[in-house]
């Protein structure tokens, strides 16, 4: 089950006695920033949490599935999410 940015709303909603209205705001402009610094290629560090990482994926040479013909793949930068390690242990169980 997938968690939406609507759910993660209503959590914070409920949790810190806001509107509905007002969390959704607060959750938006969290990810925005998030956005904003890693289209600057900025290490966005989120404590106990973990780091979001812009990293350069160089230019190659890739093969079409279908066809099997050489295909050149264009470098791209790719956003790395890097967990921390309560993170980790929350989701294994042992925190």
């Amino acid at each position: 089950m997938a968690v939406s940015t609507t759910d993660l709303a209503e959590r914070l909603a409920e949790t810190h006695d806001l509107s509905k209205t007002q969390a959704k705001t607060i959750v938006e402009n969290i990810l925005g920033a998030i956005a904003d610094a890693a289209s600057k290629g900025e290490e966005i560090n989120l404590n106990g949490f973990g780091k979001f990482k812009v990293r350069h994926a160089p230019a190659r040479d890739g093969r079409n599935p279908s066809t099997g013909a050489t295909i050149k793949i264009a470098a791209s930068k790719k956003l790395v999410f890097q967990p921390a390690k309560a993170l980790k242990d929350t989701v294994n169980g042992t925190r």
